[in-house]
């Protein structure tokens, strides 16, 4: 499945806002790029992975995956039974929390630069 249809074949809301989230996440940074891993978007900063999106199966919401979640505090991101990784949920049908996305982001590609 290419990175296209990802996105095409997911219904409303999903889709526009797992667009929106497309968006944000490469306007974030001029170095961010995206691929595909595992039949998911994954977005590399500088050809590192940093981030996935998905669709939750239970809740049917989109949230973000974020490679070495573990080392980055933030509220927002649920820790959950993942050993490395946490997630920031979205819900479809209310606004995108941008300055919280950003906040994560940031703070991923801080981890990335260290590495």
């Amino acid at each position: 499945m290419s990175l296209e249809e990802f996105y095409l074949n997911k219904e409303e809301p999903n889709k526009s806002c797992l667009f929106a989230l497309r968006d944000i996440i490469l306007n974030h940074h001029k170095n961010i790029t995206e691929t595909t891993k595992y039949g998911m978007p994954c977005f590399c900063f500088n050809d590192k992975m940093f981030c996935y999106l998905w669709v939750d199966k239970k809740t049917k919401e989109p949230y973000i995956l974020v490679v070495d979640g573990d080392k980055i505090d933030h509220p927002k991101l649920e820790q959950g039974s993942r050993a490395r990784m946490k997630i920031f949920n979205v819900n479809p049908n209310k606004d995108i929390d941008i300055a919280s996305i950003s906040e994560i982001l940031t703070a991923s590609i801080k981890l990335r630069n260290s590495k």
